[in-house]
């Protein structure tokens, strides 16, 4: 098989290139964790997960553990093409 052939085959395994040299879009699983430390390290963000926005697409879920203007702010609305909303879960503990 030609080289070539091999690395177009390793970039659509890896999500990175479509057959004709796109960037193919990452899933939402993708982004989440791709983002998540930087989210995780805001002050009051207690989660990062994946619902739904408010017209029922796929979106980021920020839990933080009280109101917090300043993080909400600071946050990304969009995170790659998907939504970013904030919910208020309270803190968590270990039990």
């Amino acid at each position: 098989m030609k080289h070539w052939v091999v690395a177009i085959l390793l970039c659509l395994a890896a999500g990175g290139l479509s057959a004709n040299g796109d960037r193919m879009p990452l899933t939402i699983e993708q982004v989440k964790a791709a983002h998540e430390r930087e989210l995780l390290a805001q002050p009051g963000v207690v989660s990062v997960g994946i619902g739904r926005d408010d017209q029922g697409r796929p979106a980021i879920v920020v839990g933080l553990d009280q109101p917090h203007a300043l993080t909400q702010a600071a946050l990304p609305r969009v995170l790659e093409g998907y939504a970013v909303r904030t919910e208020i879960v309270g803190p968590i503990r270990a039990r």
